[in-house]
């Protein structure tokens, strides 16, 4: 038998801390669907008015992007909601999985940006370039501005992250394309465009692989990000009171909160409860684990029986 730190005769316990960093770019995602989507139609029709098959192009690409966006979205309102005897945590992994689909779609992305490019090198094709570079000019700003109000929440949550790394990738394009038009109405040189392309893509490539790589591990119960293991149970093994660790499991629930289970071996249960408190405690304020499920055991194979424990 076990305790925890509400006193209840069972061995594990239990500490959720709720908070939802998501919650505040709402608003954010809102606008940044709208915008773009706005912005896609006025790509497509000035682009087909140019002749620019690279506005109709990158109109395809912020396309997928708003698709992201709204799998992102509604990922958030699902990890929100409240736990069901059926799925216990809720619905927050469904923000990895959504974490995971971005970062596909933007490779995705870049694949056929990458294609389009070659394709360009090979036929160069002429363009109206002024009318490519304000409507690229008005990329930069749109998508510019909504990567800055994700900007705030890319470091602790994948969503975010993806949703910054969307929208920061469109307003590199759309400088890219810019430069191009520049560059083509002056000299005329019609393969700058799809060079410059695939210069962008490859920027674009290295923080889709990283985003790729780290939604990957969470899907498959990988350790968060930034949380060290050995840090933790060095810390748990320099506990007065704790003799050994073991079982020490660490994984994301979401993309943006930490569980862990461990078993603690203790030299005398007499203090488990005040010290399972401590643990709880440090454990959240030194490493962000707000689920810890910890079972106390005693010295010899004795598990430490609740009576013993108040």
């Amino acid at each position: 038998m076990h305790t925890d730190h509400h006193s209840h005769p069972h061995g594990h316990s239990h500490t959720h801390s709720h908070s939802h960093p998501q919650d505040n770019h709402g608003r954010a995602y809102a606008v940044g669907i709208v915008l773009n989507t706005i912005f896609i139609a006025v790509e497509v029709v000035y682009g087909v008015m140019s002749h620019s098959l690279a506005l109709v192009a990158d109109a395809g690409h912020n396309l997928g992007d708003v698709l992201g966006l709204f799998l992102a979205w509604g990922a958030t309102a699902l990890g929100r909601r409240a736990a069901t005897e059926r799925h216990s945590y809720g619905l927050r992994r469904s923000t990895v999985l959504a974490a995971l689909a971005n970062a596909v779609f933007l490779l995705v992305a870049v694949g056929a940006i990458v294609w389009e490019a070659i394709q360009r090198l090979n036929m160069p094709s002429a363009i109206a370039a002024e009318t490519v570079i304000w409507v690229a000019l008005a990329g930069i700003v749109i998508n510019a501005g909504t990567a800055l109000m994700f900007m705030s929440g890319r470091k602790g949550d994948l969503n975010i992250r993806g949703a910054f790394l969307h929208m920061a990738a469109d307003a590199l394009i759309s400088a890219g394309v810019v430069t191009g038009g520049v560059i083509v109405l002056f000299t005329g040189w019609e393969w700058v465009d799809p060079a410059l392309s695939l210069t962008l893509s490859a920027t674009i490539v290295y923080g889709a692989w990283k985003l790729l790589r780290d939604s990957l591990n969470l899907a498959l119960d990988a350790v968060p990000e930034g949380i060290e293991v050995a840090a933790v149970r060095a810390y748990l093994l320099g506990l007065p009171e704790v003799m050994d660790a073991h079982h020490l499991h660490i994984w994301g629930l979401s993309t943006t909160e930490v569980a862990l289970t461990v078993h603690l071996v203790l030299a005398d249960c007499q203090r488990s409860n005040g010290l399972l408190h401590d643990i709880n405690h440090e454990l959240h304020e030194r490493f962000g684990i707000g689920h810890a499920t910890i079972q106390f055991e005693a010295a010899g194979e004795v598990a430490c029986c609740s009576e013993a424990c108040h």
